[in-house]
């Protein structure tokens, strides 16, 4: 039996602090239709899951937290569990799909069974159908959920890379053999007095050590600095909303080489204006310290992108919502996320959560429990970018259109943007509190207005150098 990291086992102690979190990752797959025989679908979805051994375990939990939880076969594991199937309201469009959706990532995934769901949702408009797919966070991070999904995919539409379950992923127990580093919310769940075991740890990385002691500082002084008050954070009701945005990556490439930035950087800074407008229009001011944000670094290996299992640190920059100006925001982005990375927050964030694995378990839950339960006012919301395929995929010969990725919120962040690629386009997906974000749709079309006015500020960059290029030089003949 395989025991889940101090990682792995604080999302579920974070999930037990607030009976309105679910912390379960989703992926939206929008498909082209007709919608598939629905029993030949789930015996085709029930052969290539046969192939992961995850999702036919389920957890077994220890009295008083004597011990971390372990993964155990489920003997009465039955598809008919988990797959469902709902039918959209007329007129089926996004504003009904996407109300299914919120319903649903409110709802927590049974752990009693092995923890996971797909819904098949038909009655969409325009001969399309879909799926909704939900994994638990402690099952896997976002990359690992993204290979779980292709693994559901056809192999001769999937392209180059993507395989089935049996050939491609792995499950869990057997991966046990190197050593892996952990990080994202157990380092804020985590107390900070625990800097003397990463001291220890740490030291042992040789010249990483003075680097990681410095990203210790940076990241305990954001998660134990206030922010600026907003109603961004504070408790969460039992209902949510979720709305989707999408940009061309042509856009957004073209961003990229007009000013020297990464995709992680225009699409942050995208961000960074929706979430301005918000404050605006609620006539809260925004301040340097108002949003500082809540961004996971993979840690996961090239030769691990198929396991199942949570392979993240963390980085907590502050994006400079206070900046009017596209350009200059897109700037400061860049320049924030290069000091960040450069103070050392990802490797402190591997290390802590490495040196809780050595602590024993019954102390780290009871932390968890404790900490999750307090008012936290310094990070007020996450933003996690995976990569996603880059050629279409197709299920039962039907090709995927989009897949829409839907991230967890928890620990009194009110909203959560998870950004993922597929083919030609970067989509966001926006879940909410439902009381805390009505403008959700609103939020969701200013990252899509935010990267337009990006996009002419390129070609005007990119016009303004080849006049000047074409200039003759004084005295020039």
């Amino acid at each position: 039996m395989e025991q889940l990291t101090t990682l792995d086992a604080g999302f579920l102690q974070a999930e037990d602090s607030d009976r309105h979190a679910s912390l379960a990752i989703g992926a939206l797959v929008v498909l082209e239709g007709p919608v598939p025989d629905y029993a030949s679908l789930v015996s085709t979805l029930a052969a290539r899951i046969s192939g992961c051994r995850r999702f036919a375990q389920k957890l077994q939990a220890h009295p008083l937290d004597l011990a971390p939880p372990e993964w155990v076969d489920d003997p009465d594991f039955d598809m008919a569990h988990h797959i469902g199937r709902i039918a959209l309201p007329h007129p089926g469009g996004d504003a009904e799909l996407f109300r299914v959706v919120a319903d649903q990532m409110a709802r927590r995934l049974d752990r009693d069974r092995p923890l996971w769901h797909i819904w098949v949702i038909e009655g969409l408009a325009d001969d399309r159908w879909a799926m909704l797919i939900q994994v638990h966070q402690c099952v896997g991070d976002g990359i690992a959920t993204s290979h779980l999904f292709t693994g559901l995919c056809d192999e001769s539409g999937a392209g180059e890379g993507v395989s089935s379950f049996t050939g491609h992923l792995r499950g869990g127990d057997e991966n046990n053999s190197a050593p892996v580093q952990f990080g994202l919310h157990a380092v804020s769940l985590n107390p900070v007095s625990w800097a003397a075991e990463l001291w220890h740890v740490s030291t042992a990385i040789g010249a990483a050590a003075v680097r990681a002691a410095r990203g210790t500082v940076e990241l305990s002084a954001g998660l134990l600095r206030p922010g600026g008050s907003t109603s961004l954070n504070g408790p969460m009701s039992a209902l949510r909303r979720y709305s989707s945005a999408a940009v061309s990556l042509d856009d957004v490439n073209r961003i990229c080489r007009a000013f020297d930035v990464t995709v992680n950087d225009v699409a942050l800074a995208a961000l960074t204006e929706a979430y301005r407008g918000v404050l605006d229009r609620r006539g809260e001011r925004p301040v340097a310290q108002t949003l500082r944000t809540l961004v996971p670094v993979s840690t996961r290996a090239q030769d691990a992108s198929g396991h199942t299992d949570n392979r993240v640190s963390l980085m907590l920059p502050l994006l400079p919502v206070e900046e009017d100006n596209p350009v200059r925001r897109l700037h400061l982005v860049h320049a924030r996320l290069r000091r960040t990375k450069g103070t050392g927050q990802r490797q402190a964030g591997s290390a802590l959560v490495t040196a809780t694995n050595h602590l024993p378990f019954p102390l780290t839950a009871w932390a968890v429990r404790l900490l999750t339960r307090l008012p936290q006012h310094s990070v007020t919301t996450v933003a996690t970018n995976v990569p996603g395929p880059s050629l279409p995929l197709h299920i039962l010969g039907r090709r995927v259109l989009e897949i829409l990725p839907v991230p967890p919120i928890a620990l009194q962040l009110r909203t959560g943007v998870a950004m993922l690629s597929y083919t030609d386009n970067l989509f966001f997906g926006i879940l909410a509190d439902y009381d805390t974000m009505p403008d959700i749709d609103e939020f969701a079309r200013s990252i899509e207005a935010a990267v337009a006015r990006l996009v002419v500020s390129a070609k005007r960059r990119k016009t303004s150098k080849s006049r000047r290029s074409r200039q003759p030089l004084i005295g020039a003949g």
